[in-house]
């Protein structure tokens, strides 16, 4: 599968109309090399490109492919949607659903764990980045501070004050603070390492009364899979609290995907404001940001901190995000966990018959390869891995028909549409791309 013409000619056409060819920085392959594969269908778990190769897809579009490519209840509730009008900048009973869709999966788990839950309220917006930027706007204008305490490596969104060490095309690109970015702006971000608690008591014994918020992912998935310690989240739950800081849990990634009530249903720390995307949406382009509702009630127009966008709660995307979200049954989760670990299990087992260095780690069902001896647990154990291994190891798995995260610092996703067919091609692809990882060589090496 090597050969990619058709894939090579869309490729250079793209680069004539769209910066770098691509409309996410990932997506050009710069990490890897070679040609990005244009995608012209999906189905189950398999992607098909331009030149008629097809591969097992372990990207799921990043995240919301939990039930796999074209699953036919969520294409036929997108297409009687549809069929109604694509949008019509009103409120609409979709959205009401939705949201309580997604308040009442938090209240569920809250409920096993206990306790009251912290989502009473939710704003429907576009994107990920509009929930994080959106959040972020709110906790400033409830608490009247400037500052954000963010972790390296975490990637919010390309919202300027967040850039700021972030994860994602970001650290594939080496450019952690990006031009555009002003220097009032970074000075309103304070970066921490991720699981590192000390630092987050620091950051506060020096700027304390300035900092309206810490935001963090509520497991890492954008410089690898990095899970959060045992006790971390809950003790950024106690700093912020007893500062008068607001906690706001990014689970654009995890929301809904590591569990029906997504991280907080793994480990229920009650955040002031949760942010997610992908996974609610089905696969369209729908997101939403949510809290108590003492703190949500200062969004407008209720409240002063004015928030608004003419196609959120568009009503197709709202109807493939709740056909996605009411199929995601307990078995599909128990699914997505078992499939996750087999195909962990089977690199490592490839790649240490190869005699490569790594550890393949976990954040509930997100799970990535690093090629170190040591356990990664923060953005500079992610940076000095042997990252110079990846593009082999992709290209090879590429060859052999399976798409991987064109970066070593994007999290893996399976769906529960991985059979054993699938997981039977993985199997067969990865001894080689094993080889070819440990046959590569350092650069700048003779």
């Amino acid at each position: 599968m090597s050969d990619a013409p058709r894939s090579a000619e869309l490729f250079a056409r793209a680069q004539r109309v769209i910066p770098g060819g691509v409309n996410s920085p990932v997506r050009a392959f710069r990490a890897v090399g070679g040609t990005p594969r244009f995608m012209v269908s999906g189905q189950g778990p398999y992607l098909t490109d331009a030149d008629g190769h097809t591969y097992v897809d372990l990207v799921a579009s990043w995240g919301p492919m939990i039930h796999g490519h074209a699953h036919p209840q969520i294409v036929a509730a997108v297409q009687q949607a549809a069929t109604s009008g694509l949008s019509f900048g009103t409120p609409t009973i979709g959205e009401i659903e939705l949201a309580e869709e997604l308040i009442g999966k938090l209240a569920t788990a809250a409920q096993a764990h206990g306790t009251t839950s912290p989502l009473e309220e939710v704003r429907l917006v576009n994107s990920g980045t509009e929930a994080t930027m959106s959040a972020v706007r709110l906790a400033k204008g409830v608490t009247g501070r400037r500052k954000i305490v963010k972790f390296a490596g975490c990637y919010h969104g390309h919202v300027d004050a967040l850039l700021a060490s972030a994860g994602s095309g970001v650290i594939t690109f080496a450019t952690p603070d990006t031009p555009g970015v002003t220097s009032a702006q970074a000075a309103e971000t304070i970066v921490v390492p991720y699981n590192d608690l000390a630092a987050v008591e620091a950051a506060f014994a020096a700027d304390g009364p300035d900092i309206a918020a810490v935001i963090t992912e509520a497991a890492a998935g954008n410089m690898g899979a990095i899970a959060p310690k045992p006790g971390f989240n809950a003790g950024l739950r106690e700093i912020t609290e007893r500062h008068g800081a607001l906690l706001i849990m990014d689970e654009v990634m995890t929301g809904f995907r590591v569990s029906a009530a997504g991280w907080y249903g793994l480990d229920p720390v009650a955040a002031d404001l949760f942010t997610f995307g992908k996974v609610m949406s089905g696969g369209l382009p729908a997101a939403a940001f949510g809290g108590r509702r003492e703190i949500m009630a200062s969004l407008s127009p209720a409240g002063p901190v004015y928030q608004a966008g003419t196609l959120s709660g568009n009503p197709v995307a709202v109807a493939a995000g709740l056909a996605s979200l009411r199929l995601a049954t307990p078995e599909v989760y128990v699914t997505l966990d078992a499939t996750a670990r087999r195909i962990g299990a089977l690199a490592t087992q490839a790649l240490a018959e190869a005699g490569v260095a790594h550890r393949v780690q976990y954040a509930g069902n997100l799970f990535s390869v690093f090629f170190t001896d040591q356990d990664v647990t923060d953005f500079a154990g992610a940076q000095a891995a042997e990252t110079f291994r990846y593009g082999p190891f992709f290209h090879a798995m590429l060859n052999a028909g399976v798409y991987l995260p064109p970066s070593a610092f994007e999290a893996w996703f399976v769906g529960a549409a991985h059979d054993d067919r699938a997981l039977e091609i993985i199997a067969a692809a990865l001894p080689a791309a094993a080889r070819a990882a440990a046959a590569a060589a350092r650069p700048g090496a003779a």
